[in-house]
């Protein structure tokens, strides 16, 4: 009860009441603030979001927005700039739940956009990777994909929650690594509706509407990649801000400027040659600047902005560069976990056992659903590798090996583990009883 007081009084004094008095509008409750979006058990922990709502505090433009350098294309063009700023008011005065206002394009943009398109799409089926291509089509039927129309955020939103849980929000310009990245770990991509200036459709010193819908919706659209991205954010959340610089050129080499292999042929998967012609073309051509993705080296390489870059980098597949991220990520010091509930659309901080516990509660469910398919499944089909899907689960259990062993002498110490140590031994017989299942289906192999 006590708790709950203070949430309360908290609520009512973040209410602006002159609004009341001067409108006569009771006023909507604001987000949550950073203490609100704590545990109150919790104390010293970094402010992140915590909240899918709570991304609208996260909106740190770092570039351009209202303003734009003396070196931009547009920097000298009043019109452009005039209407760069109805783009930038649009983004900064959007919120959670709302719907992505709808723009209605000039002539000079829709050209623009054209222009960009129609070079690119002569290159994509030579060097964009399979599942870049495999969504193309959906995006042309769903999302008004064309030559002469510039898609609208809100129809390409609505298409990628559908095929992965993704959703679109607008933002006035280039965000800051930590809030883009914090993005992602809800599954939320910031997304410019504004265009490059016309006077040079093949260069843009910041992302704009051809790069986020060209380069990045295809993949977005894409399962596992969606997983990947996603991933990469929860590993931002309430990381150091030399992490977040690592992470942020991870994201920059693979996301942005990736390859991978796909046919013995390196294929192009990252966003920013996706929608560059010129430089799609240097990567694919220039062999002596390709290495292989080694996240260790990759987070120490300089990202090029306003040039190509110096080296590229590639992976066999993309489920190679996840798992290097994924382990990469394992590296970071946080006093805590995470996890991601998609039902609240909220960001859960695991400090203790209680909740651990509760999180195998529910994978456990998980996993029964997956034992019963898989021998339904093999009853149909005996060629299932069953030793593949087994060996996923295993390496997903990444527990120290000393773990239960520490464990084991704590106890000796002390009588108050034993409810722990009662749980390990559980948790040991549950995965037990799991585990024949799948190990009856690999002996019948």
């Amino acid at each position: 009860m006590e708790q709950l007081m203070r949430m309360l009084s908290r609520e009512v004094a973040a209410i602006n009441l002159a609004q009341y008095e001067q409108t006569g509008n009771v006023p909507h409750a604001p987000t949550l603030s950073a203490a609100q979006s704590f545990d109150f058990s919790e104390v010293n922990m970094p402010w992140f979001p915590r909240k899918i709502a709570d991304l609208d505090q996260a909106q740190k433009v770092l570039m351009y927005g209202l303003e734009l350098d003396a070196d931009h294309p547009g920097f000298k063009d009043p019109i452009y700039r005039k209407r760069r700023e109805q783009f930038a008011d649009i983004a900064n005065n959007y919120r959670h739940g709302q719907p992505i206002p709808r723009i209605q394009y000039t002539q000079v943009e829709i050209k623009t956009w054209g222009v960009v398109f129609r070079e690119l799409h002569q290159l994509y089926l030579k060097h964009a990777c399979n599942e870049y291509l495999d969504n193309w089509p959906k995006l042309v039927k769903y999302c008004g994909y064309r030559e002469d129309n510039i898609p609208q955020l809100q129809d390409v939103s609505v298409f990628l929650k559908r095929m992965t849980g993704f959703q679109l929000r607008p933002v006035a310009g280039y965000l800051s690594p930590r809030d883009f990245l914090a993005g992602l770990a809800f599954r939320v991509f910031h997304c410019t509706q504004y265009i490059r200036h016309s006077s040079d459709p093949f260069y843009t010193p910041e992302p704009d509407c051809c790069h986020e819908l060209l380069g990045h919706m295809p993949l977005l659209a894409n399962p596992s990649f969606a997983q990947f991205s996603q991933e990469l954010g929860l590993a931002s959340l309430g990381a150091s801000d030399e992490d977040i610089d690592k992470l942020a050129t991870l994201y920059f080499f693979t996301v942005e400027f990736g390859l991978c292999k796909q046919d013995g042929i390196l294929r192009v998967y990252g966003a920013g040659l996706l929608s560059s012609v010129a430089e799609l073309r240097h990567a694919v051509s220039t062999p002596e600047k390709t290495f292989r993705f080694e996240p260790d080296v990759t987070c120490k390489q300089e990202c090029i902005i306003t040039s190509f870059q110096n080296a590229y980098y590639y992976t066999d597949s993309i489920e190679e560069a996840k798992e290097k991220m994924r382990a990469f990520a394992n590296q970071i010091q946080r006093p805590f976990g995470l996890r991601y509930n998609p039902y609240t659309q909220s960001v859960e901080v695991l400090t203790d056992a209680q909740k651990i516990t509760a999180l195998v509660s529910e994978l456990r469910g998980d996993l029964c659903i997956v034992s019963n398919a898989l021998k339904k499944i093999y009853e149909q089909d005996d060629t299932v590798d069953v030793e593949r899907i087994t060996s996923l689960l295993t390496q997903g259990i990444d527990l120290p090996q000393d773990l239960s062993s520490s464990e084991s002498d704590d106890n000796d110490k002390s009588p108050n583990v034993e409810g722990p140590q009662r749980n390990m031994e559980n948790n040991r017989e549950n995965e037990d009883q799991f585990r024949p299942d799948l190990n009856v289906l690999t002996r019948q192999r």
